[in-house]
């Protein structure tokens, strides 16, 4: 049959190669960068408490190495984002590895306090770009695989998260948080190495009308997975331009772009709250004898305690069953019991990864953060604290399910033209709900545990609306290549 006049376009080509060996060895590379995102993000427990002894710092300058970061991702998420957009999303996260490569190396040899502070505000300006790889990766995916695989990334973290307790745990008693910092760089040196094998999308060669570019991109994918190429010719959309952030503002996106942004804005703000949340209640000691007053007292911040080699151990284990930075959870709950917990959070994974697939992104999002708010309200009456381990571990988990399928969606509910900025604005106002948080788990909680938990639970509720009142389902929907394009979403 001839192919006279047949056209294809970047959907229809990567759905007819199918997912293959390519995709396999670009998961790995991708999945690189999450483990070095992850692994720079735990040390942040790791290197607090030391730092604060060896240099004799106090709690809010410790406090403030954690900030630093968090301001510098934001920042960065936003700038590499609009340059993923203008310049390529290969070019975007080749800058924001080598950024957090160099900087992270040098942040090992800071002589002061004030160095480690400047360095690692860099390095966090550098991992604000690792949700690029979000972008590469959902552009290289058949419809029918991208919801799956844009979860799985969370493995990634994981790994990456335990690693860095490995690496602690070997280097730390002997070594030094020096040896630490310069190690903890590996992953993303070697996704450094590795990057002049990554591809450049072929939607972003298709949105610059370099159409063969993209051709030879899609024949390169076709040979690795070893399959044929569909006939005819690749259509290149109608564009209105690329990197323009007014795009996310024009009607037609104005308001998918300010619910996601608060969706964001809320996962940030619950999960890294029920995290720091877990380590205040635990230290308080969460009975009704310690919370019937409605706060908790303080503790002394002149104590300095190392970690030793248990501590690791135990927050290794922590980690393994998603409660990273709880060392005093792991004193409280037995070793079976966490086993238990651990494979309810695997099945939890399971069941995220059916709904997401089965009653569509916007539903899954609202489940989650609804989950969340319920999980929440146990802790209201006094219950024991094994009740209140297994709310806190139904939260965590439902929040992380939540904040995946976020990461699914945003990819899918933008074009091309303005994906990547996109995905650098919504991970900039998650940064604004990471930085909020503590001033209610560590600030508020003083002053009444009733008002915290409500404010979390409220906040999660008001998540789960803004989910379900999203515009757009993109659940079975090709990426969209151009806001041009009329039917999609209409």
């Amino acid at each position: 049959m001839s192919s006279c006049g047949a056209t294809f376009t970047v959907d229809d080509a990567l759905d007819a190669i199918g997912f293959g060996k390519f995709q396999w060895k670009l998961s790995v590379l991708i999945g690189l960068s999450w483990v070095g995102d992850a692994m720079e993000m735990m040390l942040l427990s790791v290197l607090g408490p030391q730092l604060h002894c060896e240099w004799r710092l106090p709690d809010y300058w410790v406090a403030l190495i954690t900030s630093v970061v968090f301001a510098g991702m934001g920042i960065g998420s936003v700038v590499i984002g609009n340059i993923s957009d203008i310049y390529g999303r290969k070019a975007g996260l080749m800058i924001s590895m080598c950024w957090v490569l160099f900087y992270g190396v040098l942040s090992a040899f800071a002589p002061v306090y004030g160095w480690l502070l400047f360095l690692r505000g860099l390095v966090g300006f550098g991992l604000g770009g690792a949700p690029q790889s979000v972008t590469l990766y959902s552009e290289f995916l058949p419809v029918k695989s991208r919801g799956l695989c844009l979860m799985l990334t969370a493995v990634f973290w994981s790994l990456g998260s335990v690693f860095a307790v490995l690496l602690a745990l070997v280097t730390m008693p002997t070594l030094g948080w020096r040896w630490l910092l310069g190690l903890s760089t590996i992953p993303v040196a070697t996704f450094v190495c590795f990057c002049p094998w990554l591809p450049e999308s072929a939607r972003f060669h298709v949105l610059t009308r370099k159409t063969e570019k993209a051709m030879a991109t899609l024949a390169r994918i076709a040979k690795e997975n070893g399959k044929a190429m569909p006939q005819g010719k690749l259509i290149a959309n109608k564009q209105t331009g690329h990197g323009h952030i007014k795009t996310l503002f024009t009607p037609r996106y104005l308001r998918t772009t300010f619910l996601l942004w608060f969706i964001w804005f809320v996962n940030a703000f619950c999960y890294y709250g029920i995290v720091l949340l877990t380590t205040e209640l635990y230290q308080a000691g969460h009975s009704c004898k310690t919370t019937q007053g409605g706060k908790i007292e303080p503790s002394c911040s002149l104590e300095c305690k190392y970690l030793t080699s248990a501590d690791y151990t135990d927050l290794l284990w922590t980690t393994v069953a998603e409660f990273p930075d709880e060392d005093l959870f792991m004193m409280l709950l037995p070793r079976t019991e966490l086993r238990c917990l651990f494979f309810m959070f695997v099945l939890g994974i399971l069941v995220a990864l059916l709904t997401i697939e089965r009653i569509g992104r916007k539903k899954s999002m609202a489940l989650f953060s609804f989950m969340f708010s319920l999980s929440i309200l146990p802790i209201y009456t006094c219950i024991g604290g094994t009740a209140v381990t297994i709310c806190i571990f139904i939260a965590r988990a439902s929040i992380t399910g939540g904040f995946q399928v976020a990461y699914v969606y945003t990819p899918e509910v933008f074009p091309t033209e303005c994906r990547a900025v996109a995905i650098g604005t919504s991970s900039l106002m998650s940064k604004v709900g990471a930085l909020i948080t503590p001033f209610v788990a560590q600030v508020l909680l003083r002053k009444s545990v009733y008002a915290t938990l409500s404010l979390y639970c409220g906040v999660g509720l008001l998540g789960g609306i803004a989910s379900l009142i999203l515009p757009i389902e993109t659940l079975d929907m090709g990426l969209q290549e151009s806001s041009l394009d009329k039917e999609f979403g209409d």
